[in-house]
This record gives C-alpha cells, structure tokens and sequence, in this order.
C-alpha cells in the first residue's frame, strides 16, 4: 500500500490570500504561468501563488525545491530578502526575476528557471536517504 502524505491545514488567512491572488495575476506572472503550466517547461509541475507559511509564493516547483518569484515596483527590498531568506531556510531555492525582464524576455527567463530545476532535481534525486525513524527503531527492537 503507498503511503499518502497528510499535510496539516493551512492557516485560513493564507489559503484565503492564495487563492485570490490566483485571479489577481500581473501580466508577467500571467506570461510565465502560460509557459509553465501543465508541465510544459519539461515536464516540471509548477504551482501558482502557493502558500507556504506565512508566505504564498508566485511559482512553486515542489520536485526541484524551487520558488520563483516576479518583483514589480511594489517589491520593496528589505522585505524581500527577509522572504528569500525564510523560504531558504526551509531548503527552498529562489529565484526572482523583474516583472518587466519576463514580458520582454521570457525565453531567457524559461531557460534560466529550466536550467537551475534540472540542476536542483539532480542534486535532490542524489541525496542521501533520511535517516531511519523512531518507529523504524522501534520495529528493530521489537523483532
């Protein structure tokens, strides 16, 4: 039987955010999500304005650890570096590229991102396993 993955429920106020920025897209956020939807950026399943506590995040790629996100001239830079230093402690890489680099660029755009997931996809497929759990122990001693 495969074990199935139980994540505990979001908080309301982020689920709610996620969700209505889902329909509040900028039009490079737009551009780039027509690009990576469905998995036609080689196959990547990517996800739009996903939560991840407290943040939601403009692209999640889950395979590949990796958020990317587009700053217009609303993105202050203090506090997105205290974002991208959040997210990367939790193990996630981000990229972040300008909102008007993507409109008049998205192929170089779509290659950087294809170039960075297919390196992180390698590096997380290589890594060593996690470490046995408690219960795993405590199967070990009981047999």
């Amino acid at each position: 039987m495969k074990s199935r993955q139980i994540n505990p429920p979001l908080p309301t106020r982020t689920r709610g955010a996620a969700k209505a920025l889902r329909w509040m897209l900028t039009d490079a956020e737009r551009a780039l999500w027509y690009r990576l939807r469905g998995g036609r950026l080689a196959g990547l399943k990517f996800r739009r304005q996903h939560p991840i506590p407290p943040y939601v995040v403009d692209f999640y790629c889950h395979d590949a650890a990796l958020v990317v996100e587009l700053d217009g001239s609303q993105h202050g830079a203090g506090v997105d570096s205290t974002r991208t230093a959040a997210l990367e402690r939790g193990g996630l890489l981000v990229l972040r590229f300008w909102d008007n680099d993507v409109l008049t660029n998205t192929d170089s755009a779509m290659s950087e991102i294809l170039r960075i997931a297919r390196n992180r996809t390698l590096i997380r497929r290589c890594a060593p396993p996690s470490p046995v759990g408690r219960r795993e122990v405590q199967k070990e001693r009981l047999t």
